[in-house]
């Protein structure tokens, strides 16, 4: 029987390009059994918890928080965005609880046997060290062209914008070489499934 890092079932790390499709393919993961860990929606849980509003609002000022008392999210991507210390700061503040909610995650799936295998979808998987915690990493890509195209129709951004983003990650060179498996979305749902389903034979 295979050891895995976690228990009985493996847990693949989801990374990709800026637009190149990453939640599609975690959907793909997820219609053959995957129980898929959203980080990013692990992050904003993050920004709602009293003491990670305190630690923000102690940094930056009131002006991060909204009239309810919620914090701004957006006011606080414009300081963080291009500014490698204060994202720094951010993600001192934010990853160690998104890190014991992915771990309380998956020790949930791992209890389920409804439950065949983990996805952890996380952009930053690399940066936040999280790569350590899982068993395979899938890249995701898309041509550049493509993931302009997409993003411009699905938040209005430019590529100065995706440029930008990009800049506060790690390179997508260095990403796809650290991982153990890339697949291409570029020819639509279908075919992403069927990569993913080659990629899970034996799991």
């Amino acid at each position: 029987m295979i050891a895995y890092k976690h228990g009985p079932k493996p847990v693949i790390g989801l990374v990709g390009g800026i637009g190149a499709g990453k939640s599609t393919a975690a959907r793909c993961f997820a219609n053959r059994g995957g129980f898929v860990i959203d980080a990013d929606a692990l992050g904003h849980e993050a920004l709602r918890q009293p003491e990670i509003i305190r630690q923000v609002v102690e940094r930056w000022g009131v002006g991060v928080r909204k009239d309810d008392g919620s914090l701004d999210r957006r006011a606080i991507g414009r300081i963080v965005f291009g500014n490698p210390t204060e994202r720094t700061a951010l993600e001192k503040i934010v990853f160690p609880f998104i890190t014991a909610r992915c771990g309380e995650e998956i020790a949930k799936a791992m209890a389920n046997p409804n439950v065949r295998f983990v996805v952890v979808d996380a952009a930053v998987l690399f940066e936040a060290g999280w790569d350590q915690n899982v068993d395979r990493i899938v890249y995701v890509d898309a041509p550049r062209e493509l993931r302009v195209r997409r993003l411009a129709e699905r938040s209005g951004w430019t590529e100065a914008d995706l440029t930008g983003r990009e800049t506060a990650q790690w390179p997508a060179e260095t990403k796809m070489a650290r991982a153990d498996e890339i697949i291409v979305n570029a020819a639509g749902p279908d075919e992403l499934q069927e990569q993913v389903d080659r990629l899970l034979i034996g799991v």
